[in-house]
């Protein structure tokens, strides 16, 4: 070995040293308990049992693969918050006038007499009380949805009615959609006693599907207030509202900003298809390739689809700046429950300010 060679090797190991020691220390993975701890110590003071629902909560990040930073804690307890105050089975008010609405509704929809239906609610249900005189008093979704379960199942009037349909569309403490987690339900880790839909309006299955679905698809948002907006108007909505605001800006069409790019379920081209169109020939797309990339409004690779980019080039040569990419939708929430005019962006605003109120507990 040279003198030179020799001369250079303290010096080679002191580089090699400082190459490690300015490496980031890598963060180290939290244990259920520390997470579950965590969790607790950013709920807001008013939770009760917060042992069970952070315990919940953790299990759904650690079999979710979802990172529980601080940051996304506070986007799960926002939201619970928002939508029930920690309730698992929360109860709603006129909720027996809802009810008797809905089964009036589709009644009058069938064209059956009104004593027809309520003659046939008389009937006594499987727990020995009739189903008029369960939904007098029925207090919460979790049981009314049960009633309707068993209407649908045991009255012939019941499949007449609403067929295999549960009207019973959302629950549980973070009020998801029965159809989300049905379609989602794989890695669900708990055992399910009866069905998906009963496990919505558990406190550890609400919690499990709520985080999926608030968390469990990538995206590009500058803040959670644009996930909060796509928690309560489906995935993607409020980059898709972007895109629709591009598009009116580019055709000088009025769109409604909701989010949704294509009829789902159907080929007939919906507003926002129809004034892609119009663009055709200035972005040399045919109708098909247009179609093609809308239909990937439902994921994150339509931000790399030449149609996006070629409506957001002309968008943003058309206004002499660059055009959002992301903006909450104009959708006006319509519900049973709701006797207020409220809407997606007001429903986002509520829950992000509780999220900066979490945000501000560390």
């Amino acid at each position: 070995m040279s003198s030179q060679l020799l001369r250079l090797m303290p010096l080679v190991a002191l580089l090699a040293l400082a190459g490690c020691t300015s490496k980031q220390k890598e963060t180290p993975q939290q244990t259920p308990q520390q997470m579950q701890a965590r969790i607790t110590a950013l709920m807001p003071g008013h939770v009760r049992q917060k042992a069970d629902w952070s315990s919940d909560m953790a299990t759904a990040f650690r079999t979710q693969q979802i990172e529980a930073s601080d940051s996304n804690i506070c986007a799960v307890i926002a939201v619970a918050d928002q939508e029930t105050n920690f309730n698992a089975d929360s109860p709603v008010p006129g909720l027996p006038k809802i009810a008797w609405g809905e089964i009036n509704k589709r009644a009058a929809r069938l064209h059956i007499p009104a004593f027809l239906v309520r003659t046939a609610l008389l009937i006594k249900s499987p727990n020995g009380r009739s189903y008029a005189d369960r939904l007098d008093s029925v207090r919460t979704e979790k049981e009314l949805s049960a009633i309707f379960d068993d209407f649908i199942n045991m009255v012939p009037m019941g499949q007449t009615l609403f067929g295999n349909l549960n009207p019973i569309h959302t629950g549980g403490p973070m009020q998801v959609s029965i159809a989300f987690a049905e379609a989602n339900a794989r890695g669900y880790p708990w055992p399910v006693e009866t069905t998906i839909r009963q496990e919505v309006f558990t406190r550890h299955g609400g919690i499990w599907f709520g985080v999926k679905h608030l968390l469990g698809y990538p995206a590009n948002y500058s803040t959670p207030l644009y996930r909060f907006a796509d928690f309560n108007a489906g995935w993607y909505a409020s980059r898709n509202a972007a895109f629709q605001a591009a598009v009116a800006r580019t055709t000088g069409m009025k769109l409604a900003l909701d989010g949704d790019l294509i009829i789902y379920g159907s080929d007939k081209a919906g507003a926002t298809e129809l004034a892609v169109r119009t663009l055709a020939g200035q972005i040399d797309m045919s109708h098909r390739a247009i179609r093609r990339d809308l239909e990937k409004g439902d994921k994150l690779e339509f931000e790399k689809s030449e149609l996006w980019k070629q409506v957001f080039a002309l968008a943003d040569k058309q206004a002499g700046r660059r055009m959002p990419r992301e903006m909450l939708p104009g959708i006006r929430l319509e519900s049973p429950k709701i006797t207020r005019n409220l809407t997606t962006a007001w429903f986002a605003q509520r829950v992000n300010s509780r999220y900066q109120q979490c945000m501000a507990r560390r």
